[in-house]
């Protein structure tokens, strides 16, 4: 006699169904709570609120960042093509030129080929910026992460919660963040001497990096990898295999958050260098959790280094996924006229997610799009 199958699961319920939604909906309600409690901190910090269009002519210039394209039909019918903005920094930089000094938005943004627990094709990006003041210990770009730990702590507050949890990790959002250079990161949980075996011996502060010496140390760390793997492809699987993983390690007693900063130049494209060493930028990513919650930058202003960068960052498109997409000749323009400045970009459900105690994006989404 043969053993009768289990029966199928039946469907999930959609958003719009009354069950669904009143099992989602303080998960909504705290997402309001938080970004009224945001927006008056940043209000209340001098910040202006801005709102920014979501059709430009480039979504970004990042090698594994995929927009969303469309087409614009003007009404002498000759059509342009435009594309739904992965995030808003260019036009928060524009506006910077203009004269702004410190800015922040709630703004949609869109990304192709990305759905998971953590991911949807449209989210919200709370981004903020600084013009430079010089007033900071190390500049506005530290004062992000001042900016992040307020961040986390009035998200706390509004939903009422004093300890996060996320995939058997927890977090202290109250906890002053620990603050690690990347380089650090990668000795301690990897073993690898980032800034001595992934870069050309005798190269100086150059930046260039030394594929075959990073291999060799990556295969020792007991990463796998693939002969085709480029220098980005090595950073990567250690970082997401060997360190993240270590950043909030698993268990019930809640962690500070962590700040990891000094990433190279090859993974900072929109960043300055860092004045002590031109091998890495100022840029620095808040995680929690062990989620990553926010990507801030001291940012390059420098038009000539920036296209240089999104040309190679294109031709590497070109060459895994066989697309490139167009440099905005009118944000170069802007960078020439931009201050010196100091921005963040935060995902906000990533946010309302552990703040409010959710496991999937979807639950913090009032009207998230189906899942296959």
């Amino acid at each position: 006699m043969s053993a009768s199958l289990p029966a199928p699961s039946p469907p999930p319920l959609p958003w719009w169904h009354p069950d669904r939604h009143a099992d989602r909906r303080p998960f909504l309600v705290a997402r309001s709570r938080i970004k009224a409690a945001l927006r008056a901190w940043f209000e209340a910090e001098g910040f202006v609120e801005v709102d920014t269009g979501c059709l430009q002519v480039s979504p970004g210039n990042e090698t594994h960042l995929h927009a969303f394209k469309t087409e614009l039909v003007g009404s002498d019918l000759g059509h342009q093509p435009l594309y739904l903005h992965t995030s808003p920094e260019f036009a928060c930089k524009k506006l910077l030129a203009a004269g702004e000094r410190k800015i922040f938005t709630f703004a949609p943004v869109f990304r192709n080929r990305e759905r998971g627990r953590l991911h949807h094709p449209e989210f919200t990006m709370l981004e903020w910026y600084r013009a430079d003041t010089g007033e900071t210990d190390g500049g506005d770009y530290r004062q992000l992460w001042s900016d992040c730990a307020a961040i986390l702590q009035i998200a706390a507050t509004a939903a009422g919660s004093t300890h996060w949890s996320f995939r058997e990790r927890s977090c202290d959002p109250f906890a002053p963040p620990i603050a690690v250079t990347l380089d650090n990161a990668f000795k301690a949980h990897a073993g690898i001497d980032l800034l001595n075996e992934a870069f050309h011996d005798g190269a100086g502060h150059d930046g260039v990096g030394d594929r075959e010496r990073f291999a060799r140390a990556a295969v020792g760390a007991g990463v796998k990898l693939a002969p085709d793997d480029t220098w980005s492809d090595i950073f990567t699987r250690v970082l997401v295999e060997c360190v993240e993983p270590q950043l909030c390690p698993l268990g019930t007693t809640a962690g500070p958050p962590v700040i990891v900063h000094d990433y190279p130049i090859a993974e900072a494209a929109l960043a300055r260098p860092c004045p002590h060493d031109r091998r890495v930028a100022e840029r620095f990513e808040l995680y929690a959790c062990g989620v990553e919650l926010a990507n801030g930058f001291g940012e390059l202003n420098d038009p000539t280094e920036q296209r240089r960068r999104f040309e190679a960052a294109m031709d590497e498109k070109q060459r895994i996924y066989g697309e490139r997409y167009p440099i905005d000749a009118d944000f170069l323009a802007a960078l020439e006229m931009m201050p010196r400045a100091s921005g963040c970009a935060l995902g906000f459900e990533r946010l309302v997610m552990l703040a409010a105690g959710a496991r999937h994006i979807d639950d913090v989404i009032w009207t998230p799009m189906a899942r296959d």
